[in-house]
């Protein structure tokens, strides 16, 4: 239902956060340095996201929010073995934070910072293993029973849709699969979806339409390039051709939060994420505490960013909490300003879309959580000339129909970041992958037994292997290797089983061996793959 705007109301404001990890789980080893990912996630990003959302719910705040759980998120955060490591790498934290907090006692300015930490890491544990007993997707689900959060799907494992619309049957797959785990996990149907990267291309709305969603978002080009260009630029829905509704994500709103040049997270007094113990102490001291005695980050960092020096001022959280509510006085000022300028320009009740990486939040801006806080219970809201949105309360707004443009939230607007000199190379092999799995479910329609178990898992891998993830660290150089290694691990595990479904000679040791580890969408249903 749309919301009531008052007559001294101008516009709304979506405020977009899109949560999402790749999918990474090693049961044959203890520990595996990339898994210490998901144990950041959760520690720095999710459980004070989720602190602040049902601070504010308790309160009783007026707020709205959208939050994206992709699906291989959600099958992470719902598996034993995922989240029993994770109790064990909290117990670490607090136990390093312990020894922290006795090695700096005598030191005024890190001495109150290791004890930060340490209150930080309990307080994750009291919430993991207590309040929601080792359960975060139930306090996902909870917070979108308030009325105030509205959760949404993404594709199955965050592939780039454009570069897959030559065979729209995965498209269709990473869609559909998609949708069945959101509702498998938070017992509704997603009213919209996340484009993984704000991905578009022409056609993409007919495939998703018809598998329910009735919304998603652009960046900024796809519209500003549509055909016809809509007369309220990106500040207001469209309907697309295939009727779904289309959001296009703010560029003002964006920069002054992710611009590494002007963005808010650069300010000096604010954490330092790089400089981490983690680098910086004697590696006998931390050998416990590092996965495979590999020096990584432990989360405990005790300066602030200062400014283009190495020479690092300690971290003061007071003095940083303090310019986290001065930023987001600021960012409501700034949304003020803009719509009411674009409600004198444009003629009409502007929406600002304004949606950001949730683990920016807390991860990579320690005090981003807390700015969020202060910008969803801001006083000055009841005087604004603007109020909170969710895009389900906005739709049928869309007065235009326009087809987007091809685009993304990647470096220029368009693919180049998923498809270049570097990474361009595991196309070929992902578009026969899928001609091998259409031609495999056309001969298996109506199969069952190891052989169904075999094409399910040939599935799984191939859903996998088109992540997003891969291309963009192998593009970036960060983590390149490792992400070359888990999309051959995957590819080659998807032509293995094709050979031997098709030779009808099933390597049942190999195929268990995949399926313990690979386990992700424990229903998937190998037809999902159709044209």
């Amino acid at each position: 239902m749309r919301p009531a705007l008052r007559a001294d109301k101008k516009g709304h404001l979506l405020l977009v956060l899109h949560a999402h990890l790749p999918y990474i789980r090693y049961p044959e080893h203890e520990e595996h340095l990339e898994e210490t990912w998901f144990h950041e996630a959760i520690t720095e990003s999710y459980i004070p996201l989720l602190n602040v959302i049902e601070d504010l719910l308790n309160d009783r705040t007026d707020f709205r929010l959208t939050i994206s759980l992709t699906p291989s998120l959600l099958e992470m955060l719902g598996d034993d073995l995922l989240t029993n490591r994770f109790s064990r790498h909290i117990e670490s934290r607090i136990e390093l934070a312990e020894k922290e907090v006795f090695r700096t006692k005598n030191d005024p300015e890190f001495g109150p910072v290791a004890k930060m930490y340490l209150d930080q890491f309990k307080k994750t544990r009291r919430y993991f293993e207590e309040t929601c007993r080792k359960d975060l997707i139930s306090s996902f689900r909870a917070i979108s029973g308030s009325g105030r959060v509205e959760l949404i799907t993404s594709s199955a494992t965050h592939a780039y849709l454009p570069l897959h619309m030559q065979e729209p049957a995965s498209v269709r797959a990473q869609v559909r699969v998609g949708i069945d785990t959101f509702r498998r996990h938070i017992n509704k149907k997603p009213a919209g979806i996340w484009l993984p990267e704000c991905g578009y291309s022409s056609g993409m709305d007919s495939i998703i339409t018809k598998e329910g969603p009735e919304y998603f978002f652009l960046e900024s080009l796809g519209l500003i390039n549509g055909s016809p260009k809509p007369t309220k630029s990106i500040y207001r829905p469209v309907m697309t051709p295939a009727g779904m509704t289309a959001f296009a994500r703010d560029t003002e709103s964006s920069k002054q939060v992710w611009s590494a040049a002007y963005g808010y997270p650069g300010d000096p007094y604010y954490r330092d994420f790089y400089r981490d113990i983690g680098f910086d102490l004697d590696h006998s001291y931390l050998y416990a505490y590092l996965p495979g005695g590999t020096r990584t980050f432990t989360g405990l960092k005790y300066y602030r960013i200062t400014g283009k020096t190495d020479l690092k001022e300690p971290y003061n959280r007071e003095k940083a909490i303090i310019k986290a509510a001065e930023h987001a006085e600021h960012f409501m000022q700034e949304r003020e300003t803009q719509i009411a300028f674009l409600s004198c320009r444009l003629k009409t009740s502007p929406v600002i879309t304004a949606a950001y990486d949730a683990e920016l939040f807390g991860h990579w801006w320690y005090e981003g959580p807390e700015w969020l806080r202060f910008v969803l219970r801001n006083p000055s809201i009841s005087r604004r000339s603007f109020r909170f949105a969710t895009p389900s309360e906005l739709l049928g707004e869309a007065a235009e129909t326009i087809e987007p443009s091809a685009s993304s939230w990647g470096r220029g607007g368009y693919s180049s970041v998923w498809i270049d000199e570097s990474n361009a190379w595991i196309y070929k092999h992902l578009r026969k992958a899928s001609r091998t799995m259409e031609e495999l479910v056309l001969a298996n329609n109506r199969t069952t037994g190891i052989i169904k178990r075999a094409l399910n898992q040939a599935l799984r891998e191939l859903l996998l292997a088109q992540a997003s993830d891969w291309p963009f660290m192998i593009k970036n150089g960060n983590a390149a290797d490792f992400a070359e290694s888990k999309f051959r691990e995957h590819i080659s595990n998807f032509f293995r089983l094709s050979d031997e479904i098709r030779c009808g000679n099933i390597q049942i040791t190999g195929l268990e061996l995949l399926e313990k580890k690979n386990n992700i969408f424990i229903d998937l249903d190998y037809r999902s793959f159709r044209k």
